[in-house]
């Protein structure tokens, strides 16, 4: 059920929910990264490395909305970085949580290190549910 999801994610292209309609903060600026990693002392965030250009990582946005919608008030903080606008911070990121660079990338991140990743066709609402409950 996951994959037909996702091709179906991946056939349909570009677009979709705005992400920042549900709550997503967008990161830009290395600067950004700490507050948002000393956040997880307390509780975890999800990261979100998406490409910008790439079919594959706008089926992956689909997903993250999906979940996102589903979830509601009850999603953790979940953070947009655009690995192509913002290429410092997505190399920043992969540095500091030591988790090789990919687009599309989802890391839940948990007392500042990353605990659980995923890339492309990974990055499901199953999967995230998976490591949110």
């Amino acid at each position: 059920m996951a994959i037909r999801a996702w091709i179906s994610g991946f056939l349909k292209g570009a677009g979709g929910t705005n992400l920042e309609s549900l709550g997503v903060k967008e990161l830009t600026r290395v600067d950004e990264l700490d507050p948002v990693l000393q956040a997880t002392a307390g509780a975890p965030v999800f990261i979100f490395k998406h490409s910008t250009t790439c079919p594959v990582s706008a089926a992956a946005h689909r997903q993250v909305a999906a979940y996102l919608e589903a979830a509601g008030d009850t999603a953790p903080p979940f953070y947009l970085v655009k690995v192509i606008e913002s290429r410092p911070l997505s190399n920043e990121i992969a540095s500091r949580l030591s988790v090789v660079h990919q687009s599309p990338q989802l890391i839940r991140v948990d007392g500042g290190e990353a605990v659980w990743n995923a890339s492309h066709g990974g990055i499901t609402v199953d999967s995230i549910r998976g490591v949110t409950a």
